[in-house]
């Protein structure tokens, strides 16, 4: 009777405490409950490190007006007794779709691209919506918030998960009994960022990662000169964006590699964002602890792959295997490393397997009380609401749990959800456990019946000396029905009962198979015992394997540094005047080339025996789309805004087999799907750094441009994007150069000027700051672009493919234009039908510095054989053939100053080949840049052999995952994209 009366108390408070003062009463009396609630002898989690035993908590009106040992209760309280129980501040979650629309993809979809913008008055690009307002399509859900409550949320943080820039999110309480006028406790809770294009517009720009943060760059400085109140022309999405830039600013990134990119944005513009992270940030941890971002972490760990079948198995990556079993100490790592982070149940596909998810990180050596931290206190900071949410300090909101116990134990119950003093019943606490053993007896027979379970959801085995019988049993609210199904004759018995408070046996109504009537009894024989699971040390203390640089099965548990290393006795090839030196030494000090010469003395540097070997500048490749994310910015003709820089992928095993292949520096360049293509990456090959450190320090400025049939788009049939004929090319450089020197002219003179990151980089190259590396084929084509050039007073750099060179090497030569080109590819496509392979020997006699390149992710792995087709089809000698792959690339691309030949004081880039480096039986047995080794070919049979032995061992604990009832996935084959020059 005493909790009916309680239970109809809080109904009426819930009726008439969200009631708005000034609303009219119209359905019965106006009055306002103003009782206290107090809750004693629990043990309360103030914060996550303030804990009080045998506390009281006292609330009032949805808000906590004291917690502690020594809490004054006032007259008008109702006072609920909680001893043993432990109560908690409810979990918030920064990051979540509840209640707000979701937008969907339009169906169809034509055949060309759009590429301009379907709204008036707005930023030129549909992917840009930071005027959105999540509270515009807010409806409360109680279904959902019921699906969160029971896992223990109070509060989440919603918006509209579309678009780049997605606009305003909106904050909300979990409460069913309240309206929009109090549980939406802030309708413009965030901005939020992703790097996903819009499923609603059809724009087409950007199409690439490089894309998506060259706008959002652009969009920032719009933005600056918009607030200055410069602009000519009103945008309603830079004014919201420049009126929310005060809020909290979220960015979805999803990827360790993303954060670092996305961190970058905001440091160019002074925006320190909170970023939804991916997962796997504990690969790159030292990096991710350096931008100082708060993240959100999803924990939606993969599940163990079925390995059963031996052959299936082998489609499972070494990289897919280490992440099922590393991804559950990622939240441990942001811990140890002091990464403030919140946790969200983002990507889960129901909230339901959230604790499951939650308990396994804690398995896996996540703190508790960082994982409560990263639940209660972390978020309401994130948000701002430290002082209302997040803890049980007086004044905040009374969102508080009710639990049995360690709400980070398994078999812990949590009975209740507090959600602005408003109670949700999970779990009726006041249930009867009735867990244990009994001794049942009917009709003239004893069974034994083993109730176990979770104590509100019994589960049933009852046993016939030792025959195991069928049985059901339901429970709730006190009441029990048990059946039992006879083995020798199916029948079934069916009993009922209430279960008393004051006993531990169970007596009640019998129904016979007969249908009569009757009684049983059942004597309790012992309390109910957690089974020990023979597994649990190992579920608490996984093995967790280590983290390689990259952290694929070719990666090192150490990042290569750089050592003081003497050759001694090698035949080396200069690619300088000095060309080959028999029987010489060559001293590595620094990272630098020390010495050249005889019996050099080694001192302290490790000694390699060279002799039988020969020794060379480490292959620089001029024309390379390894190691990227992505290859084309299609959504436009002209792309120079876009940065290779942007997506330089780290973690392509394609660099460690090009450091296989003597290859120590490439040019990362941009596709050729348009005529003014992106920004090149010159890169170093060095294998475990992150991205920023494989791109040279200083780096010479390199753009990408494109002839021919790619960009004027000939065999794509797109045909709504101009320009679709080899004069149409023409006229888009003479356009974008003439914008560009108005541009810079109207920028020298001082006068007041809106950034375009495009006209920036288009007024380098006529300031002679940045170079163009321009995909061509077809001789006329070749003379047309020297023109233009000539037409705005620079030099064309590099004609690469160049097939037809051989027809104007006179003009290239007279231009001062390179070339870098293919050993013999030829008849490939139409545009290449006159290609023969003398045409690198003919640049070269006609003073072309021409440089053999790849273009291709296997080719790479062979340059030096490139090299020596040169020899065949031209009569080059050795040294001019070499130099096609070492020096004259190094010239190419302006780093010839540092690398490409072997001199004292150059960076010591070198490769230690095992015979004649243009043999085809020759093989790179040593690969070192800047004095550090980064392939040797006895470390990688080692490797081999590791990675053989590190897949049984994860298989191994696959098989033991799934023999033990875990949740399993299908083998899967991790396939990445090879990337060529037309890729989209």
């Amino acid at each position: 009777m005493k909790m009916r009366l309680l239970t109809l108390t809080l109904l009426w408070c819930g009726a008439t405490l969200f009631a708005q003062d000034y609303f009219p009463e119209n359905d019965g009396v106006k009055s306002k409950n103003n009782n206290y609630y107090a809750f004693t002898n629990a043990k309360i989690y103030v914060t996550p490190t303030q804990v009080i035993q045998n506390g009281t908590l006292l609330i009032r009106n949805g808000k906590v007006i004291q917690a502690g040992n020594s809490v004054s209760i006032p007259k008008n309280t109702v006072i609920e007794n909680l001893n043993g129980k432990s109560i908690y501040p409810s979990f918030i979650d920064v990051y979540s779709k509840f209640g707000v629309a979701q937008p969907k993809r339009k169906p169809g979809g034509g055949r060309s691209p759009q590429y301009e913008a379907e709204r008036d008055g707005f930023y030129w690009n549909d992917h840009i919506m930071p005027e959105n307002s999540a509270i515009a399509s807010f409806k409360y859900d109680d279904k959902s918030a019921k699906e969160l409550r029971e896992v223990g949320f109070g509060v989440v943080n919603s918006h509209i998960h579309d678009g780049i820039a997605r606009g305003t999110g909106v904050l909300i309480a979990l409460n069913g009994e309240g309206t929009d006028a109090n549980r939406i406790l802030d309708d413009t809770s965030g901005q939020f960022f992703s790097l996903t294009k819009s499923v609603t517009k059809r724009q087409s720009y950007p199409t690439s990662l490089m894309g998506t943060l060259a706008l959002l760059r652009q969009l920032y400085k719009d933005a600056d000169w918009y607030a200055q109140g410069k602009s000519d022309t009103k945008d309603r999405s830079i004014e919201a964006l420049i009126e929310n830039k005060g809020l909290v600013q979220f960015f979805e990134a999803k990827d360790k590699g993303h954060v670092l990119r996305v961190d970058k944005i905001g440091d160019a513009n002074g925006i320190q964002y909170v970023i939804l992270g991916g997962g796997n940030e504990y690969e790159r941890i030292a990096e991710i602890k350096a931008t100082n971002a708060k993240m959100v972490i999803p924990i939606n760990f993969p599940k163990a792959y079925d390995v059963s079948n031996p052959y299936q198995a082998s489609y499972v990556s070494l990289a897919d295997m280490r992440k099922w079993n590393q991804a559950p100490s990622n939240p441990k790592v942001l811990a140890d490393n002091g990464v403030t982070f919140s946790l969200t149940p983002y990507s889960l596909k129901s909230p339901k397997s959230f604790k499951e998810m939650l308990l396994k990180a804690i398995q896996y050596g996540l703190p508790k009380t960082k994982a409560l931290e990263a639940l209660t206190t972390v978020p309401a900071q994130i948000l701002g609401k430290g002082n209302s949410l997040g803890s049980l300090k007086s004044g905040a909101y009374a969102n508080f749990l009710i639990t049995s116990g360690d709400i980070f134990e398994k078999s812990t119950t949590l009975y209740e959800n507090w959600v602005q003093g408003n109670k949700n019943v999970i779990q009726d606490k006041d249930v009867k456990d009735i867990r244990g053993i009994y001794d049942l007896a009917i009709h003239g027979k004893t069974y034994t019946v083993d109730i176990s379970g979770e104590s509100a959801k019994p589960k049933v085995e009852v046993k016939q000396d030792t025959l195991k019988l069928t049985s059901k049993i339901v429970y709730n609210s006190n009441w029990l029905d048990l059946s039992i199904t006879t083995k020798e004759d199916a029948k079934i018995y069916r009993m009922t009962t209430v279960v008393a408070p004051d006993s531990d046996n169970l007596n009640g109504r019998l129904i016979l198979p007969d249908g009569t009537e009757s009684s049983f009894a059942a004597i309790k024989k012992s309390a109910f015992e957690e089974k020990k699971d023979e597994n649990k040390d190992v579920l608490q203390a996984p093995k967790i394997m280590p983290i390689t640089y990259p952290n694929l099965g070719y990666g090192y548990s150490q990042k290569p540094k750089s050592e003081n290393i003497i050759f001694k006795n090698a035949t080396v090839w200069t690619s300088e005047n000095a060309g080959i030196l028999e029987n010489t030494d060559v001293l590595i000090k620094n990272g630098k080339i020390s010495k050249i010469g005889k019996n050099i003395s080694a001192g302290n540097a490790k000694v390699v025996d060279a002799t039988g070997k020969h020794l060379t500048a480490g292959i620089i490749d001029e024309h390379s789309h390894i190691a990227a994310l992505a290859v084309n910015e299609a959504g436009h003709n002209s792309t120079a805004e876009v940065k290779m820089e942007d997506v330089v992928d780290a973690e392509d095993i394609k660099i460690y087999r090009s450091l296989a292949g003597g290859v120590t520096s490439l040019q990362l360049l941009h596709g050729s799907a348009n005529p003014i293509g992106g920004r090149s990456a010159i890169l170093k090959l060095k294998w475990g750094e992150e991205a920023d450190g494989l791109i040279y320090n200083n780096s010479p400025k390199f753009i990408k441009f494109a002839l021919g049939e790619n960009v004027k788009q000939s065999n794509w049939q797109s045909f709504s994007r101009f320009p679709q004929t080899r004069m149409g090319v023409e006229q888009v450089f003479m356009n974008y150069f003439q914008r560009a020197k108005e541009y810079d002219d109207k920028k020298k003179t001082g006068q007041s000027y809106r950034y375009d990151e495009e006209m920036e980089v288009l007024a380098e190259i006529l300031n002679g700051e940045r170079f163009i590396s321009c995909h061509s084929y077809v001789q006329s084509e070749i003379n047309m672009m020297m023109k233009v050039a000539e037409n705005f007073g620079f030099r064309l750099n590099t004609f690469t493919h160049i097939l037809e060179g051989y027809k104007v090497a006179d003009k290239m030569a007279a231009h001062g234009a390179g070339a870098g080109t293919f050993s013999d590819w030829w008849a490939y496509k139409y545009e290449v039908n006159d290609a023969i392979p003398y045409n690198a020997a003919i640049m070269q006699k006609q003073g072309v510095t021409v440089a053999i390149n790849s273009d291709d992710r296997e080719m790479i792995r062979r340059l030096n054989q490139e090299a020596a087709k040169t020899i065949k089809y031209g009569g080059m000698t050795e040294q001019e053939a070499w130099k096609m792959v070492t020096i004259n690339p190094a010239k190419l691309l302006h780093i010839d100053n540092s690398v490409g030949s072997i001199k004292e004081g150059k960076d010591a880039d070198v490769v230690l080949w095992s015979g004649h480096p243009m043999s085809i039986y020759s093989k790179a047995e040593k690969t070192l840049i800047e004095g550090a080794t980064y392939f040797d070919l006895e470390l990688d049979k080692q490797k081999r052999l590791a990675i053989k032995k590190e897949r049984i061992e994860l298989i191994d604990m696959m098989l033991k995952e799934k023999s033990g009832g875990g949740k399993m996935q299908g083998p899967k084959q991790r396939v990445k994209k090879n990337f060529t020059c037309e890729t989209l």
